[in-house]
């Protein structure tokens, strides 16, 4: 063989290796892409059934409170609808803002107690008051879990040149991140 035939030889060889390491990197990192995003779908999921469990104490809440207060149907009504939004949104960014108006909501039920010592005291108005703050523990865990794993996904999907190839393969940065509501952030007052 001649020596120009060993050259082309060798091109075509450093030619194919290096396709190989491109497409190597390309379905490594396209693997780890579809693990990552599963990993988002299945946080979401885990936030979606305690939203779904908070929801369902609702009712039971407000039946409690209504037995105690008449007079307060705006209230109820405004939680009867704000629950009705969260339990009719669709996908992630629908259902976190829904949460946002469920919470308002739900903090203007409980704030009712302190207009009615009679109910602080029912033994049933407690227990349901107990679940809803523990549905409320693990709605946190489940957020922070969420928020982490999403996280996760887009810092592997902005990075080069895993970029490249989540821009090949279709997949694509996710902000539908849970944050503090905007009433988290006023303080409440406190009268002795």
């Amino acid at each position: 063989m001649s020596r120009g035939l060993w050259i082309a030889l060798g091109v075509v060889g450093v030619f194919v290796l290096a396709l190989l390491m491109v497409f190597g990197s390309y379905v490594g990192a396209k693997n780890q892409m579809v693990a990552k995003d599963e990993t988002v779908k299945a946080s979401w999921s885990e936030v979606d059934v305690q939203l779904q469990r908070r929801a369902d104490l609702i009712p039971n809440l407000v039946e409690t409170v209504k037995g105690f207060t008449k007079e307060e149907s705006t209230v109820f009504g405004d939680i009867a609808n704000a629950r009705a939004g969260m339990l009719n949104a669709q996908g992630p960014q629908a259902k976190i803002a829904a949460n946002g108006r469920l919470d308002s909501a739900l903090g203007r039920l409980l704030l009712l107690t302190e207009n009615y010592p009679q109910l602080r005291s029912s033994e049933q108005f407690m227990r349901l008051q107990d679940e809803l703050a523990g549905t409320e523990n693990r709605i946190g865990v489940s957020r922070r879990r969420y928020n982490e794993s999403l996280r996760d996904y887009n810092t592997f999907v902005r990075q080069f040149p895993n970029s490249i190839w989540a821009g090949i393969a279709g997949f694509q940065v996710n902000n539908a991140f849970f944050e503090a509501s905007p009433n988290a952030k006023n303080v409440p007052s406190v009268k002795f």
